[in-house]
């Protein structure tokens, strides 16, 4: 591979190429821009020149001091855009650009995510990410195939969880089997949450259905959900004719269509559909789940209200009360259902006054009902908090971190902060910064630079002639206080406005201290590769659980910094749209 620099020949060279493969796109013998299953598709063929010649205008237009780098390999490089892009978002739309992963080793990137798909990220880091991981590009060059880094991308989608999103996806990529994995899980999630039209609308939209046994079996019984049972005759029947064979399927169709009057089957937990057509088909279905159900089934059963009632759970069956705990933390119950079961434990006075010394005598559950019966009888705020910790504690010693979760906040809530010790008041203050989410307003004080109306022209609002001058007259004035003091906040500001091209008069420079932001040094490493993607990468992985506001400012400088050095300006503004202004 070498390194060209995008000079006005190569454009006009690249410009000619893709002209060509316009014009190629109306001959007789179209493309096969995509590669994967022969799909000779022309609008496909135009969306991604369009999306090619995007892509240049972008990189044609970057500053004159900081010359943006096309990655290539020799001419025949050029020929290589019939390599499948699998993604949601243009690279223009933040900043990025097709080769942002070319460079970068495949190895390395793998083991990169798979450690960022550990941490529980912020919405933060989230977003990021998102950005990242779906914008289209091209896959590294090393060690890594085309299906691996499809596969990552399907992993992520299937962890984050957004089915909307999902949905997106799979209407945008809508060729490959990579997106069988995808399409099973969108069906099997929405008919566990008991939105059954959700499942079968997929069809309607998706223009090419996967040709496997599962998603066709979804697409009959969808055909019979919606009353179309002749076409669903049709479609079985030439599912029958290719060799399918599946007893429990051919029993439940049987039955839904009015052949027969009893299926003959038992409960199948082999998979979501199975587990669904048993339900419609056996009289008086009655499933009782244990710790050893899978999570999607839990999660169906609470959908249609076929759990167990807390009132009817037996305070002997360990096990029960041990799943009901794990089905709460997977969200099959309600936060509040589990703390109405623990009320219904029965102890004496001594163990409630001695809660927290006598719950370490007693099993996990149960005292976990002791703390909380001992909370609700508490009107000491100090102890309040001290029983809610401890409750906590136990939760998360259990793996049990999303069961009391949406009720600490609001139980935190309850207590009255003026009469919180110092000693209680930091795990009162995380409960409670956990819980908020108002919209604030920015508080501006142009006696400050990272508080003044400068920070407008991060939202776009004020132009950089107009920026320049603003700047100027606050730098002026700055001079003639001897005792300002530059924060962190006014550098990151001042050098982000640098790096976008607004200059800085040379009688101010000498006052200024910049570029002090020790960006760590593997990614001033991949800076000068120019890897782009794997930086991003570490980024996500440095803010990880994070908030950014939460970060510290030498953190956020170094952030800032590296994105001023590689010019990704929209994700930049929006990082320090969130962390500098001061809100109220």
């Amino acid at each position: 591979m070498r390194l060209l620099k995008l000079s006005n020949k190569k454009l006009l060279n690249l410009f000619l190429f893709v002209l060509f493969i316009s014009n190629s796109s109306y001959s007789d013998e179209p493309i096969d821009i995509w590669d994967l299953e022969n799909i000779k598709n022309k609008d496909k063929i135009e969306k991604e020149n369009k999306l090619i010649k995007e892509n240049n205008n972008k990189l044609s237009n970057i500053k004159n001091d900081t010359p943006n780098l096309l990655y290539v390999e020799e001419e025949e490089k050029l020929e290589a855009y019939d390599l499948k892009l699998v993604g949601l978002y243009d690279p223009a739309d933040n900043d990025l650009n097709l080769n942002m992963w070319e460079l970068s080793d495949g190895d390395k990137i793998i083991k990169l995510i798979e450690k960022i798909h550990k941490i529980k990220l912020s919405n933060d880091a989230k977003n990021i990410y998102k950005k990242l991981i779906l914008t289209n590009a091209f896959p590294p060059s090393n060690n890594i195939d085309t299906g691996e880094f499809i596969d990552l991308k399907i992993k992520w989608l299937i962890k984050n969880d957004d089915l909307n999103l999902i949905k997106d996806f799979i209407i945008k990529n809508n060729t490959g089997e990579f997106n069988n994995k995808l399409a099973e899980y969108y069906l099997d999630k929405n008919l566990s949450l008991g939105k059954i039209n959700k499942s079968c609308e997929l069809f309607s939209i998706m223009k090419i259905v996967p040709n496997i046994d599962y998603i066709l079996k979804y697409k009959i019984y969808c055909l019979i959900h919606k009353d179309q049972k002749e076409i669903a005759q049709l479609q079985y029947d030439l599912l029958k004719e290719s060799g399918f064979k599946d007893d429990f399927f051919d029993k439940s169709f049987n039955y839904l269509m009015g052949y027969t009057d009893d299926p003959e089957i038992t409960i199948s937990e082999q998979s979501m559909l199975n587990f669904h057509l048993s339900y419609l088909s056996i009289k008086d279905f009655l499933f009782e789940p244990d710790k050893n159900t899978k999570k999607i089934i839990w999660r169906y059963l609470s959908s249609n209200n076929l759990l167990t009632k807390v009132s009817d759970i037996d305070l002997e069956d360990r096990e029960k009360i041990k799943s009901f705990e794990k089905a709460t933390n997977d969200g099959s119950y309600k936060e509040t259902d589990l703390l109405d079961l623990y009320t219904r434990f029965q102890f004496n006075i001594y163990q409630i006054i001695s809660a927290t010394d006598a719950y370490k005598l007693l099993p996990n559950y149960e005292a976990r009902a002791l703390i909380y019966q001992a909370f609700l009888v508490s009107k000491d705020p100090d102890n309040q908090i001290k029983l809610l910790e401890i409750l906590k504690k136990e939760f998360d010693d259990d793996n049990l971190n999303n069961a009391f979760d949406k009720e600490l906040s609001r139980l935190v809530q309850t207590i009255d902060e003026d009469k919180i010790s110092s000693k209680y008041s930091e795990f009162y203050e995380l409960q409670l910064a956990k819980s908020g989410g108002e919209k604030l307003k920015i508080k501006y004080n142009n006696k400050i630079l990272h508080q003044s109306k400068l920070i407008n022209y991060f939202y776009g609002e004020i132009s950089k002639e107009k920026t320049e001058k603003d700047l100027d007259k606050m730098l002026k004035k700055i001079k003639k206080n001897k005792k300002y003091f530059f924060s962190i906040k006014d550098n990151i500001l001042i050098e982000s406005l640098i790096s976008d091209g607004i200059k800085v008069s040379e009688k101010y420079e000498s006052m200024l201290e910049l570029n002090k932001s020790n960006i760590p040094t593997d990614i001033e490493v991949m800076i000068n590769d120019r890897e782009i993607a794997m930086i991003l990468l570490r980024l996500v992985e440095i803010i990880g659980e994070d908030n950014l506001k939460d970060l510290g400012t030498e953190t956020l400088y170094f952030i800032i910094s590296t994105l001023n050095k590689l010019n990704i300006d929209k994700i930049r503004n929006d990082i320090i749209l969130q962390v500098i202004p001061v809100k109220v």
